[in-house]
């Protein structure tokens, strides 16, 4: 019995010596590809970056830690829509690089901004008298529109163009919610203000839709002129061929006749066409860069001069406290922001701030706080605001007190409005399940957020609800209307929840000006007076090992299963499963668009 304990024993240490020696290693290999991420690159004379779009394409990604976590778990990595700038950027001024190759393929982008700045700096790149070359097989309506900004797109003779317009088909979950005996009890301001309708309803409502298609064909017009404007045809002649035929499944010699590609290769012979554009012979290789690669080629200027612009990056769901653990999710967590500008604020060494806001929005309360924070560092410094691929509801909030506010072209800003909404579970826990509910209670509303989920009669508790969020949405636009200079009128008549393409937030007062990062760093520096200066980027990452812990504990193999299996209807999950978590009070804009 002595030599089996001993024999179990040995085996039990020496499973946590190997443990140990492999997280050890994994540690070691995981510092390695940080810091060889960080070498400086060495580029060779007659080099061409290449920009290959596949996957998934975000305003930011987190720093290195994240990338190696996804690379050992074989995971698909998103790029960073700012990394790629950056090395776009530095691709202009280096003169050993002639050109740029893009890649076309299947990728996502996580907003039609994030899309259209991509186009715009290869748009510039195009300028300094620099080529681009585009290449794809099967190419998604994000990718073909990227790649047509390119001197010559080509496609493979297999290849295919997923060229079809914007919109779709939504998935509403009344039904479903009736069968299983569960309704949602809604509240809100604004009859645009749809996030409730896929929990209260069957169908479309009639002011959802014509929200929906004034931004969506807002944005495909944008498409539709800088498509055609590259490629020789009038926006007419390319919205007919993408209602005529079936772009997805078309020839392609149809294709070249429609002049959506000037021709159809193998990929020996894109290569051939890129040698001799780069006078190179036939036996000769490429000297190629990757945007990775490009991350340690020092910029034309690495000098840090002149007073500092500070550029806090805002990014995500907005939130009262964390839930990545829960959803995997970007968050903006309330707190930490609030933290995070009042040390910008007592920092004396910067002196004007540009907020980046990426975000649909969330808590209200969460908002409030950083609309107020904002406000705080205002009085210090100039605050100037960002927007990218969306600032609304909850995003438009904390934005809408800054000096300054720019929006990119196809921005969806807005969302003015507030909502409640309780799952109440009585007629299944009572008449499906049998479950009954009694006790004793010192006054009358003690059980009152219990009776909104378990009792049938909540007209009571619900009149104290829509009062509560009737409350908010005064809130709401009296924020709006001190930082926009409105009057609350003024403000309710753009407001009612309505969601906006960025023109048209203009138009209507809601930004300043349509324009980029880089232009809202040039207002900042302006509005401080600053005749030199720097960016510094904010929040810095944390430490890498704390990184990696937390990546690790977020990590969980049945949501990776379930989002997979799900698809689409995964944020309907990951909300019921955070619903307890969430303040009851939220500002969220009804949906997110992505690009595909």
């Amino acid at each position: 019995m002595k030599g089996f304990i001993k024999s179990v024993l040995a085996t039990m240490v020496g499973i946590c010596i190997m443990g140990s020696l492999a997280f050890v290693f994994t540690m070691i290999s995981i510092v390695g590809m940080v810091a060889a991420g960080q070498e400086v690159t060495d580029v060779k004379d007659n080099s061409v970056l290449v920009i290959k779009l596949e996957g998934s394409v975000e305003d930011q990604v987190e720093e290195d830690i994240t990338v190696m976590f996804e690379m050992l778990n074989n995971g698909m990595q998103a790029q960073g829509l700012d990394k790629i700038l950056s090395a776009v950027e530095k691709a202009k001024t280096n003169d050993h690089i002639k050109g740029i190759y893009v890649e076309a393929g299947a990728v996502g982008f996580d907003s039609p901004a994030s899309m259209a700045a991509l186009r715009t700096a290869l748009q510039d790149f195009r300028k300094t008298g620099k080529w681009v070359m585009a290449y794809g097989d099967n190419m998604t309506q994000s990718a073909y529109y990227v790649a047509s900004v390119a001197d010559k797109v080509y496609v493979h003779p297999t290849g295919s163009i997923d060229l079809r317009g914007l919109g779709g088909n939504y998935t509403y979950y009344k039904g479903l919610y009736d069968k299983l005996g569960i309704r949602f009890l809604a509240a809100r301001v604004g009859k645009y203000k749809s996030y409730v309708e896929q929990n209260t309803r069957t169908d479309m409502s009639d002011d959802d839709r014509e929200q929906r298609l004034a931004f969506l064909k807002g944005i495909w017009k944008v498409m539709l002129k800088d498509i055609s404007e590259s490629r020789g045809l009038t926006a007419a002649q390319l919205d007919g061929y993408v209602n005529d035929s079936l772009l997805l499944f078309a020839d392609q010699a149809d294709y070249k006749s429609m002049r959506l590609v000037d021709d159809v290769v193998y990929p020996e012979q894109f290569r051939a066409v890129l040698k001799k554009k780069m006078g190179l012979k036939a036996d000769k290789e490429l000297n190629k860069l990757s945007v990775t690669a490009m991350e340690g080629v020092p910029a034309a200027s690495e000098k840090e001069s002149g007073e500092e612009v500070a550029v806090y990056s805002a990014s995500g769901d907005i939130v009262d406290v964390s839930m990545a653990s829960m959803t995997g999710a970007r968050e903006i967590v309330g707190d930490d922001v609030v933290n995070d500008l009042g040390k910008l604020a007592d920092d004396e060494d910067i002196k004007a701030v540009v907020l980046r806001v990426n975000s649909n929005g969330g808590s209200a309360a969460a908002s409030e706080k950083m609309w107020h924070a904002i406000e705080l560092l205002k009085a210090k410094k100039p605050v100037v605001v960002s927007m990218g691929g969306s600032a609304a509801s909850g995003g438009y909030m904390m934005s809408c007190g800054a000096n300054y506010i720019f929006a990119e072209p196809v921005t969806i800003t807005g969302s003015i409005g507030i909502f409640g909404l309780v799952p109440n579970l009585s007629g299944l826990l009572t008449d499906k399940l049998g479950v009954t509910f009694d006790g004793v209670q010192t006054n009358r509303n003690t059980t009152a957020l219990e009776n909104l989920t378990l009792k049938k009669d909540t007209e009571r508790e619900m009149q104290f609800l829509q009062n509560s969020v009737n409350r908010g949405y005064d809130r709401f636009l009296k924020i709006v209307a001190s930082g926009r200079k409105k009057t609350m009128a003024q403000v309710h008549e753009v407001a009612q929840g309505r969601v906006w393409l960025a023109p048209d937030a203009l138009k209507a007062g809601l930004v300043d000006e349509i324009g980029t990062l880089d232009d809202a760093v040039k207002k900042a520096a302006q509005l401080a007076k600053l005749k030199e200066y720097h960016t510094r980027n904010y929040p810095e990452p944390a430490p890498w090992y704390l990184q990696f812990m937390e990546k690790a504990a977020e990590k969980s193999y049945l949501d990776e299963e379930l989002k997979t299996l799900l698809g689409d209807e995964y944020a309907q999950w990951v909300y019921l499963k955070t619903l307890g978590k969430r303040n009851r009070m939220q500002a969220v804009m009804p949906y997110s668009i992505e690009m595909r």
